[in-house]
């Protein structure tokens, strides 16, 4: 025991006297020592970093487990939920005391005739088409051209329309434009036909289109195997979803028109 602890202070008297003969001269042990602390540093952050970790990843366990157990239940809500509207007479009360003095100030100077409508294409854009909508066949009381922002209108409207349809599931349908721009010569023949017809029409002015509320085109083929019939109520519902927020951001006035089975929309 003696002869060991007189090893011990002869070695530390070594040490203090000449302190290099204990440092190694080999650079592969220097850069084995440096690796060793890097090798401890490391091992020590992976230890602390696991241990702070083992209790955070059971709460964040069971918190992915509850919110995975309510996606469907959000996803369904937010995404494909179909809300319609609570009233169409409510939801689009515009008459025409409303829609006509904006048709006015938004719109061109009424066309005599088609021939007409041709040469005035520096203020009117032709809509008949357009890969959103499509324009009814049976149209002949009005012809496709609208002012810009009315054209624009419509195309978003569209395009809105089918974006709904593909995030809540439905399969696509455009919608039908029954009826558009009306001239003079429309309007006189209209009325002709349908006493009801008003001579103070907002269609006049290229600012006002009719969108069928119970008509649409599929756009998958006849002969698709994918294909499924869709009820028209469901359309409806969802384009008066469109139309509705169209509305509320100020874009349109909107009338529910029964009798028609259309929407009476103008640009504002």
């Amino acid at each position: 025991m003696k002869s060991i602890i007189a090893i011990v202070a002869v070695l530390f008297l070594v040490r203090l006297c000449w302190p290099k003969v204990t440092e190694s001269s080999s650079p592969e042990a220097a850069v084995l020592t440096e690796a060793s602390a890097d090798s401890l540093a490391l091992t020590d952050s992976v230890v602390a970093d696991t241990a702070c970790r083992v209790q955070p990843a059971n709460v964040r366990r069971s918190e992915l487990l509850a919110l995975s157990s309510m996606a469907p239940r959000l996803d369904f809500s937010t995404r494909h939920h179909i809300r319609g509207v609570h009233s169409y007479l409510q939801s689009f009360p515009d008459v025409q005391d409303v829609q006509f003095p904006v048709a006015v100030a938004n719109g061109v100077s009424s066309v005599e005739d088609r021939a007409e409508a041709e040469l005035r294409k520096n203020e009117l854009l032709f809509v008949g088409m357009n890969p959103y909508y499509v324009m009814d066949a049976g149209m002949n009381r009005s012809i496709p051209y609208l002012v810009p922002k009315a054209s624009h209108l419509l195309q978003h409207i569209g395009r809105r329309f089918l974006d709904s349809l593909a995030v809540k599931g439905i399969p696509l349908h455009k919608i039908i434009v029954t009826s558009v721009l009306r001239t003079e010569d429309d309007v006189r023949r209209l009325r002709r036909i349908n006493g009801n017809a008003s001579e103070q029409s907002c269609h006049r002015f290229g600012t006002t289109f009719d969108i069928s509320y119970n008509r649409y085109h599929t756009v998958a083929p006849p002969d698709d195997p994918n294909r499924r019939a869709v009820r028209s109520d469901s359309l409806k519902y969802v384009l008066c979803e469109v139309l509705n927020d169209a509305r509320k951001e100020g874009l349109c006035y909107i009338k529910y028109e029964v009798k028609q089975g259309c929407f009476h929309i103008t640009v504002r």
